[in-house]
């Protein structure tokens, strides 16, 4: 027969067992957790390098746009010196001829615009929307004046 001391023995070993069993258990989930958050890491750089390539390409573009936007504001700077120097020189020649640009924003033009305007939008509505009340008619289609027929 066992004695108390052989079973106190056996349990010991037993529970020494099971802890071990756990411990390794528990070792195992974490090398698991731990190489698939390497996998993890790994991708990520991969796309974090990607990503900064894609970001550099893009720098250099705007560079270049950059660029090419300096280029041609130099051209346009060229463009209104050379316009100036010409505009001098046909003041020069001709200068009691009329200034086109500076009568376009006259008044009689400014009259023009807001009755065109005003002519456009009318015909614009009538055209567009459907009799409101009785007795007002939409214009059809090829009729200025809105009459019926």
């Amino acid at each position: 027969m066992l004695t108390a001391v052989a079973v106190a023995v056996v349990a010991a070993a037993a529970a020494v067992v099971a802890v071990a069993g756990v411990a390794v258990y528990l070792m195992l989930k974490a090398a698991r957790l731990m190489s698939e958050a390497s996998a993890a890491v790994t991708g990520l750089r991969e796309r974090g390098d990607l990503l900064i390539e894609r970001a550099n390409a893009a720098i250099d573009q705007a560079g270049e746009q950059i660029a090419r936007t300096g280029t041609v504001t130099a051209s346009i700077a060229g463009v209104t010196a050379s316009m100036a120097e010409l505009r001098g020189q046909l003041t020069a020649l001709a200068p009691a001829a009329a200034d086109p640009a500076r009568d376009a924003g006259g008044p009689l033009m400014r009259a023009a615009a807001v009755v065109h305007g005003f002519r456009w939008a009318l015909g614009v509505r009538r055209a567009a929307a459907p009799a409101t009340r009785a007795g007002q008619w939409a214009a059809p289609a090829g009729r200025a004046n809105g009459t019926p027929r």
